[in-house]
């Protein structure tokens, strides 16, 4: 669990309305690294961490458009506009884990965008000071092997080199670019996605980006039994 979430959560919790205020829950989520959008059920923008708020300024991933949050990518948006829906009518059917979406900016980097619903236990209590039924976290995908990585290298029963290729597949998108980021051949690539699939049980390069989310979004463990 994420150290500033759980002394955000812990406000929001608190019995004291002073002490829980929508002020000082924000100062709090300014501690995440990843940009943090909170949004209402129709897509519109309640808050954003100064993280956030540097996304949006980029106008590279995400916008705000008279009010309401958008992705650079139409599909991308549509696909936000139905999950904040669901999250708005408490749909079940997302998990209290939520889900993970692949971004790509416009200028080619990728990203990972991660909606949480806020309508359940402490979230709810948490999102109830903005009106917000869901939060969304943003992050740029990075190539790095983190403590999270190795619980997925572990989950999966990988070798270190599945592992460095799963990880660059979702920073760099394809098998050639992988193949030549990493000096070896396009043909070993492969082999080792083939590999990948069979180990994850997944049947897409797209699925490893949900994956490797699942394993690194900084609120995977909050809220899940209430």
């Amino acid at each position: 669990m994420n150290v500033v979430t759980c002394r955000a959560l812990a406000a929001a919790r608190a019995p004291d309305p002073e002490a829980a205020d929508a002020a000082a829950f924000a100062d709090t989520l300014d501690g995440l690294d990843a940009g943090l959008f909170l949004v209402d059920a129709d897509g519109r923008l309640i808050h954003a961490n100064v993280a956030g708020r540097a996304v949006l300024e980029t106008c590279n991933v995400l916008l705000e458009i008279r009010g309401q949050l958008m992705a650079c990518d139409p599909i991308v948006s549509q696909t936000l506009r139905r999950v904040f829906a669901a999250c708005g009518l408490g749909d079940s059917a997302l998990g209290a884990a939520g889900i993970a979406l692949p971004m790509v900016g416009l200028d080619g980097q990728r990203h990972v965008a991660h909606v949480l619903p806020l309508t359940s236990g402490p979230r709810r209590r948490a999102g109830a000071g903005y009106s917000a039924v869901a939060a969304l976290f943003v992050r740029k995908v990075a190539l790095t092997i983190s403590p999270r990585s190795e619980a997925l290298r572990d989950a999966f029963k990988l070798t270190p080199t599945e592992l460095r290729v799963l990880l660059a597949i979702v920073e760099l998108g394809g098998v050639p670019e992988v193949a030549a980021a990493l000096g070896v051949a396009t043909t070993t690539i492969r082999t080792h996605v083939r590999r990948l699939f069979e180990k994850t049980g997944t049947a897409r390069q797209a699925d490893f980006v949900k994956l490797v989310a699942g394993y690194a979004t900084p609120l995977r463990d909050i809220g899940g039994s209430q």
